[in-house]
């Protein structure tokens, strides 16, 4: 009797898993790792070089200039390949929090290196990793850009409480040095690992196979004169606004209200929590029912997680899981940003798209992390900023509600 062939599904995941799983562990250390664990680096900043919370958001804040670069880098990607941007990117970023371990305490180098970890995202995002998998994935592929892009989370949810004891032991300095080693010498290397022959360029060799498969979609100039890239650029940095700046606060915010360190620690894993379960959860549903309907339920619900940790009084258990709520779009928007690239515009140029939508969304994360800091020192207080970052999820509720779908153009020569 002869085989039952092999489902659609079960075809995908065999010839994708390991893009899948090469996802997990290099964008799970890229710059974003750092943007979430920064908070707990705010108090040794602080004490030894005098900077207020307000002056180390702004820095940080400012340092996202950088992607002002990734739409050029994103170009390059898809004519370069990935494997050479991971290579890139990663040694930089390695480098870039050795820098930070031996900063003297002059602003401008905190912000150079702030600079330099923005210029590593092409490689270390799903602007690289999401093209390999859209490329595998038809079925499902709300699923596994869920699963790939939860390795942020995972490392967000795994490492506070390891690093802050690195710090406990050896200081602001030695936790930047774990990021480094962690980076460098343990992700990149599984990374290269897992995804090697499933690189993707936008120019093979002509004489290749790739070189006449048709890839469907849009170019970057015809995207940009779409109006739905720009709502979807929008629903990025709404969603950043609130929840990025939240986050690179979130320590100080926990100490505030009365948390050890140690407790306080544990807010980041339960925004890493929230990631996870979004990115996942939201995934496999994207897949099944309308994208758009999902993305504007999820934005709700951070707004709604917003709104409760104004609530005075708060315990631990409370504020944990008022976090767990503000959090899950931003692990949503993670998933659903290169799913909606890829839906609306296709392949042909998603390297260029994605990083031009990257620019928008750290747009709003830089306006977020200077936001968060700035208010905190006028106020003396997070209530302004939690208030305003409800509005902002609310908002990207709205801009997703009114996302529309539409067919794309027929399939043009990778090599055109």
């Amino acid at each position: 009797m002869p085989a039952a062939p092999s489902s659609p599904n079960r075809h995908e995941w065999q010839r994708g898993w390991p893009v899948v799983l090469g996802a997990v562990i290099g964008s799970g250390a890229g710059p974003a790792l750092f943007q979430n664990l920064s908070s707990l680096f705010v108090p040794g900043l602080g004490a030894e070089f005098g900077w207020s919370r307000g002056a180390i958001a702004t820095a940080s804040g400012l340092g996202f200039a950088g992607s002002l670069a990734v739409p050029l880098l994103g170009r390059l990607v898809d004519r370069i390949g990935v494997r050479p941007a991971i290579v890139g990117c990663m040694t930089l970023l390695g480098a870039a929090y050795l820098g930070m371990a031996v900063q003297t305490g002059a602003l401008w180098q905190y912000h150079l290196l702030v600079l330099c970890l923005a210029m590593t995202v092409p490689g270390t995002s799903a602007l690289a990793y999401g093209k390999l998998i859209a490329a595998r994935f038809t079925l499902h592929r709300g699923l596994a850009l869920g699963i790939a892009t939860s390795g942020l989370p995972v490392a967000t949810l795994l490492l506070p409480i390891a690093l802050e004891a690195v710090i406990a032991t050896w200081g602001w300095r030695g936790g930047f040095v774990a990021l480094a080693i962690h980076t460098t010498l343990i992700a990149m290397p599984i990374a290269l690992l897992a995804i090697r022959g499933a690189d993707l360029t936008t120019r093979p060799d002509p004489a290749s196979a790739a070189a006449r498969t048709p890839v469907q979609g849009v170019t970057a100039a015809e995207a940009r004169r779409d109006p739905r890239f720009w709502r979807l650029g929008l629903t990025g940095f709404f969603t950043n606004l609130g929840t990025v700046g939240f986050v690179t606060q979130l320590v100080p915010f926990g100490i505030d209200r009365g948390l050890t360190p140690v407790d306080a620690a544990l807010l980041l894993t339960a925004f890493g929590a929230s990631q996870i379960a979004a990115r996942v959860v939201f995934g496999a549903l994207i897949d099944r029912y309308r994208p758009q309907r999902i993305a504007a339920a999820v934005a709700l619900v951070s707004a709604a997680g917003f709104v409760f940790l104004q609530v005075p009084g708060l315990a631990l258990p409370a504020l944990a899981a008022g976090v767990f709520l503000a959090g899950v779009m931003n692990g949503a928007e993670n998933d659903l940003y290169p799913f909606f690239a890829a839906r609306l515009f296709g392949l042909r140029a998603y390297g260029e798209i994605y990083g031009t939508l990257i620019v928008i969304a750290l747009a709003g994360s830089g306006a977020g992390i200077v936001g968060f800091g700035a208010l905190h020192d006028a106020t003396g207080g997070d209530a302004l900023a939690l208030a305003l970052a409800a509005a902002a999820l609310a908002i990207a509720g709205l801009l997703y509600a009114g996302l529309r779908d539409r067919a794309l153009p027929p399939p043009a020569a990778a090599a055109s």
